[in-house]
């Protein structure tokens, strides 16, 4: 977990911040007369006397050890000008309000959540109304993760046999025909990568039960997404090194956001944990090699990558469904290549249209042999 000081001057009740975030980050609750005892984290927060001449120095001087990119938080009065000037010449990154919530904080440490959702009910989902409720099904799963707040899993559990029931209908192509124009990355990606292993799952001959099975591991898979901040995860463009490592962290935080809940299979927080795990022990965050990983594991992980390739991103134009389909046989070792030969019906369910740039799902029902 990333490490939040939380810096009073005052006997201000932080009790509930300290136990709603907790779960996600290691917090430090301290007197700020302990300032120079402690070493600054990723985060910081101070509410304090913003009229305290020698404390400002003080904390200034402090602040110049703080890690690259790290934030400062500082508390000031919503009616004091002179609060906010003073909080920005001590070096804070962000204002927050008296009295602090746990939500408005957390807002301002990893963005707001809600910004990522937006309005479904304004998109083309007419012809798909399992779109729709896989949509808000997806923002609570999201959002639980977030703010710590109980997992509606009757509602994912719903969500996922609509899924299964319009991918058997209407072909894995539709439904990534609607899902593509969700503006998020992150909610376009879950729920792409969902739609394909429940097709996947079809194709080799699952039951209705073990595709709702799959469905409802999809809308799970990158929830720990939710704990990465905003300004990595919609990144309009290529991570750096240092967020690549903030990314990377999600399987983590997933598992870390899922273990609590009551209800959730054991298979389940395998598949969040380790679905960016491979065969030959050159995945993460573990390393885990063949042995360990599960079935379930190995369907997620083909599904994630295919997804991922035939995605529009703004750094990139989405592979047609062959390209993305080659990418997982050059693979080898690190996949189960008969599950990727197995894999081969989704290469024709994708195409590129290269005038527009964008992926167009082609009707294409997702079982038999073969593409058909």
């Amino acid at each position: 977990m990333d490490r939040l000081n939380f810096f009073l001057d005052s006997d201000n009740a932080a009790e509930a911040i300290g136990r709603d975030l907790g779960r996600i980050f290691d917090i430090r609750i301290l007197p700020v007369d302990l300032l120079q005892d402690t070493s600054p984290g990723s985060c910081q927060v101070f509410d304090i006397n913003l009229h305290d001449g020698s404390l400002l120095v003080e904390i200034r001087k402090w602040l110049t050890r703080k890690p690259k990119g790290s934030k400062v938080i500082v508390a000031v009065d919503k009616a004091s000008r002179a609060d906010k000037v003073q909080a920005f010449a001590l070096g804070a990154t962000d204002i927050i309000h008296r009295p602090i919530t746990s939500k408005a904080l957390l807002k301002l440490i990893i963005g707001d959540i809600d910004t990522i959702s937006g309005d479904y009910s304004r998109w083309p989902f007419n012809s798909l109304a399992s779109v729709s409720s896989a949509f808000s099904a997806l923002e609570d799963v999201f959002s639980s993760a977030f703010f710590g707040e109980p997992l509606d899993l009757d509602k994912v559990h719903a969500a996922g046999e609509q899924l299964v029931d319009s991918i058997e209908k209407n072909g894995l192509g539709a439904w990534i025909g609607c899902v593509r124009h969700h503006h998020s990355l992150t909610y376009q990606h879950s729920l792409i990568v969902t739609g394909v292993a429940v097709a996947f799952g079809q194709h080799l001959g699952f039951s209705s039960k073990d595709r709702e099975k799959l469905a409802f591991a999809g809308m799970l898979h990158d929830i720990g997404k939710a704990r990465i901040p905003l300004s990595i995860l919609e990144k309009p463009g290529a991570l750096d090194a240092e967020e690549m490592e903030i990314m990377r962290k999600h399987p983590e935080f997933g598992y870390e956001a899922l273990a609590s809940t009551p209800g959730i299979p054991i298979d389940m927080l395998d598949m969040v944990v380790h679905h960016h795990e491979y065969l030959d022990g050159s995945g993460y965050p573990h390393g885990i090699g063949a042995d360990e990983i599960s079935d379930l594991v190995r369907i997620m992980t083909i599904s994630d990558i295919f997804g991922a390739l035939i995605e529009r991103r703004p750094q990139r134009p989405p592979m047609s469904g062959e390209a993305a389909y080659q990418v997982l046989v050059n693979l080898g070792p690190k996949l189960d290549q008969e599950l990727v030969k197995a894999f081969h019906f989704a290469a024709s369910v994708v195409v590129v249209n290269p005038s527009l740039g964008s992926v167009k799902g082609a009707y294409v029902r997702p079982h038999g042999n073969g593409p058909n």
